[in-house]
């Protein structure tokens, strides 16, 4: 990256690094959407596939300048020296496993994850002697008794899925570091518009492109972005895998990105609204969003965090019955399991996201059957109040 663009505001980085314009002299980022590139001779072929490190385009399935132009932006609002694109935000979890873990390591993971991450852990990678404990997302001392010698890397989402609990991320990261491990971070709910894990002392960044990079509910797509020597084990296990991401959605993410700062900023000023208002309704026992001043961690998410996000979650008395009520009284919002959206998703997150959990391990992470999740999206927040207040529960 030349020393201007070092210099770059995150909006600039998001719209023109990475782009290098053919010789066609597009203004915008072109779509390649060829499955393999032709060499001048057989002897340039022979030179090319002898340097497979993703500087020269010869297959896409590991090297495609669209997906280069989306992994050298994402790379560069993270502030990392390199990203590697995937082909969804579990494949890049997946690939961070299987770059830097071997049969017989151990891992300790937050309780407060994505309920698909908790089934690659506890499902898959136990088929292949891995083994993963699961702590307190906020119990430093936890987290410390569950190493020993063959752990190898510890992974957290924050802000968490659904309950928007934070990790002190410096305090996490000296302690992995003392003890030689990386510190993988999922920063799907924040994008580096609001939070930059790197910064904070994280190795390894990953992210479901689905969500806030792309904002529009349009692709399915992952990344993970961290130092150099890092990255090239991650882009090994993409290049021999194959799970990578189709040029088309890289050109979908790459336009996301041109609006994130303005979309996150937007975002997180509609949730705040609505976690105030929702406060004060008669209906909710609890509201989890950092971004209201009684939340416990309010002055680490200040720490941390640009802004506070667009996910929220409330509970209602009542449980399951109660919960689905408040869901199907709404007909604006969208009732979905995805989130990111423009458009506001409401769902229930203890028989969506995390219904493969086992209730027991769903009580442990905090997930009541009374609890609701909303991705706040960009409508009039007014609106979106109105549409929760049909049900008079609220």
């Amino acid at each position: 990256m030349s020393e201007q663009k070092n210099n770059w505001g995150t909006s600039t980085l998001a719209l023109r690094s990475g782009h290098r314009r053919t010789a066609e002299r597009e203004h915008g980022e072109p779509i390649f959407t060829t499955s393999s590139f032709v060499f001048e001779s057989a002897a340039h072929a022979a030179e090319c596939f002898a340097n497979e490190t993703g500087e020269v385009n010869i297959y896409s399935r590991f090297t495609n300048p669209t997906v280069a132009c989306f992994e050298e932006r994402l790379a560069a609002l993270e502030g990392a020296e390199r990203g590697v694109a995937t082909s969804s935000g579990m494949a890049a979890i997946l690939a961070v496993c299987m770059a830097f873990l071997n049969q017989g390591d151990e891992v300790v993971c937050s309780r407060s994850v994505f309920g698909s991450t908790v089934g690659l852990f506890n499902r898959y990678m136990t088929r292949f002697g891995i083994t993963t404990h699961f702590v307190e997302l906020q119990d430093l001392a936890a987290w410390e008794a569950a190493c020993n010698d063959k752990t190898r890397l510890f992974f957290v989402e924050t802000p968490s899925n659904p309950l928007c609990e934070l990790a002190d991320l410096p305090a996490l990261a000296e302690l992995a570091h003392s003890k030689g491990l990386k510190l993988v971070v999922d920063n799907c709910f924040c994008t580096p518009a609001l939070q930059k894990p790197l910064e904070l002392g994280a190795d390894v960044v990953v992210h479901s492109a689905t969500k806030y990079l792309d904002g529009q509910g349009r692709a399915i797509g992952g990344a993970v972005v961290g130092r150099e020597k890092d990255m090239a084990e991650v882009f090994g296990v993409v290049r021999t895998a194959g799970p990578c991401m189709s040029p088309f959605n890289a050109w979908v993410f790459l336009k996301g990105l041109e609006t994130l700062k303005l979309r996150m900023d937007a975002h997180s000023a509609n949730a705040l609204q609505l976690a105030t208002w929702l406060q004060k309704q008669p209906g909710v026992a609890a509201v989890h969003y950092a971004g209201l001043p009684d939340h416990p961690q309010h002055e680490l998410a200040k720490k941390q965090m640009r802004a506070f996000g667009g996910v929220l979650s409330f509970e209602v008395a009542g449980g399951r019955d109660a919960a689905w009520a408040v869901i199907d009284s709404t007909s604006m919002l969208s009732i979905t399991g995805n989130l990111g959206d423009a458009k506001t998703t409401i769902t229930h997150p203890a028989t969506t996201t995390h219904a493969r959990l086992t209730p027991e391990a769903r009580a442990a992470a905090g997930i009541t059957d009374g609890l609701v999740r909303i991705a706040v999206g960009l409508e009039d927040i007014v609106d979106i109040q109105a549409d929760l207040s049909k049900l008079r529960l609220l």
